[in-house]
């Protein structure tokens, strides 16, 4: 069957410790619709508590079991609450991935003085001043764990730097004494070592082995199936890769592994995926070309929306996505896909061969609040055709700047599956596909688009019209 990964949140989710018992609730429609696998959100104490996405990173060990942070739950609510949500998607044959922030820390216990140098925000290679003494939070004791599952507790020498001094009340950039910035990150701002929070110097012998035994003990306490691992372009290659490895090593599973480097250059997701090929990344560039040809009032190049992608280039270590937690409206990294274009950026997903698609919980279920996101139309009805019908060889159309198509062949010996696809950015259109000759004569619906049926012809071709700006979607039989 072919795979669907869900990320199974969003930013904006009530903060009202539901979200574990929405999602095993949901286990049962997840797998109807082809789900194979669950993106959950970080299920560790942040520093905002119930307020806390997850990303706001305290405490790795408490999983909603402990006081901390003015609560015991999380966000999404209890340890158990999260464990018997991951045992809900496993008995109805979904992988779980688990969300992994290792990058940072955020709302220590007590502040430490260091000395440290001030570094220019936007060339981290640069200092901007000499030795000064500053008082930093990087004391991490979790009186509210007392010792369970670990006695680690991190000091200063645990992190590289931070960009605030409690003593002057001062935001900036400050390195400290006898620490430098990893290497082989990425180099905007001449080094992106630094994103938030104090910085953990992953590659420190103490904080290595810790992280090593709290990932071991993760994945024997909760059973996941994989990782999405965050921020890889601020942690470096050398430590993820190392890392990475040592969880392999230890878990009796394949631990499927999809990285967020955020970066629209394909040269830097290749580059970092390796000729070891050793974990998948997201498709960013893929996403901004959706973005961008959702605001391009028909200019972009639909022809060439593939043009740069990681999954144009490597598909089988490309996860494609439209939306994510981070390019919803109101985040640092903004950049959301127009809704008018969310069902063709879908269909490019999710009824194409190449890649591993991933389906964003706001689009699939809505989101409220602030900047409400409604369920994109159709995509369920996408996701359904993807696990019925989206098989055999790709014919592809992609030689016009406003109308594109593509069909699958469905599989040889059963002629009822099978999809023809058409994509306008502009004006109503059509376009001519060969879905097959063992689809000669048939008569293939539309089930997404409102365009009449289609008769094959001999030669297993038929003009499929598509509607203004639109998506139209045929197969053999509806869904």
């Amino acid at each position: 069957m072919n795979g669907t990964l869900l990320q199974g949140f969003s930013w904006y989710l009530p903060n009202d410790g539901s979200h574990w018992r929405s999602i095993a609730d949901r286990a049962q429609n997840l797998s109807d619709l082809g789900v194979s696998a669950v993106w959950l959100p970080p299920a560790y104490k942040g520093q905002a508590g119930i307020n806390d996405v997850g990303y706001g990173v305290y405490d790795l060990w408490d999983l909603g079991e402990f006081d901390q942070k003015g609560a015991v739950r999380t966000k999404y609510g209890t340890r158990e609450e999260y464990l018997e949500a991951i045992q809900a998607l496993h008995a109805h044959g979904i992988q779980v991935l688990a969300d992994t922030v290792l990058n940072h820390k955020m709302g220590a216990d007590a502040s430490e003085t260091v000395t440290a140098t001030p570094i220019d925000q936007q060339n981290r290679t640069i200092e901007v001043g000499n030795l000064e003494q500053i008082q930093v939070w990087t004391r991490f004791t979790f009186p509210g764990r007392a010792g369970t599952y670990s006695d680690f507790e991190w000091d200063w020498t645990c992190f590289h730097g931070t960009d605030w001094d409690e003593a002057t009340r001062r935001k900036g950039l400050w390195l400290f004494e006898g620490k430098k910035w990893n290497e082989n990150v990425d180099d905007e701002f001449g080094n992106f070592d630094y994103l938030m929070g104090t910085d953990v110097h992953l590659t420190d012998p103490k904080v290595m082995d810790h992280l090593i035994e709290w990932g071991s003990w993760y994945l024997e306490t909760t059973g996941v199936d994989g990782l999405r691992m965050d921020a890889l372009k601020h942690m470096g290659r050398d430590f993820t890769m190392a890392w990475l490895d040592r969880m392999r090593d230890v878990s009796s599973k394949e631990l499927f592994t999809v990285g967020e480097y955020w970066s629209a250059d394909l040269g830097e997701l290749r580059a970092f995926i390796g000729d070891d090929r050793r974990l998948s990344l997201f498709d960013v560039p893929l996403h901004f070309n959706f973005h961008h040809a959702s605001r391009a009032n028909g200019t972009f190049d639909m022809g060439g929306i593939f043009n740069g992608t990681l999954v144009d280039a490597d598909p089988t270590m490309a996860v494609t996505f439209v939306e994510n937690h981070d390019t919803q409206d109101g985040q640092s990294l903004a950049s959301p896909v127009d809704s008018w274009f969310k069902p063709a950026a879908y269909a490019l997903i999710l009824l194409r061969e190449a890649g591993y698609p991933c389906v964003f919980h706001a689009d699939l279920f809505g989101a409220e609040g602030e900047h409400p996101i409604a369920p994109v139309e159709g995509l369920e009805t996408l996701m359904k055709l993807r696990k019925t019908h989206a098989y055999g060889v790709q014919w592809d159309a992609f030689d016009d700047s406003h109308v594109v198509g593509w069909a699958r062949q469905g599989q040889a010996d059963d002629a009822s599956d099978g999809v023809g696809v058409v994509v306008s950015d502009s004006g109503k259109s059509a376009k001519t596909l060969n879905v097959g000759a063992q689809h000669t004569g048939q008569v293939w619906e539309c089930v997404i688009g409102g365009c009449e049926p289609v008769q094959i012809g001999d030669d297993g071709s038929a003009l499929f019209p598509v509607p203004d700006s639109g998506l139209s979607v045929y197969s053999p039989k509806g869904v």
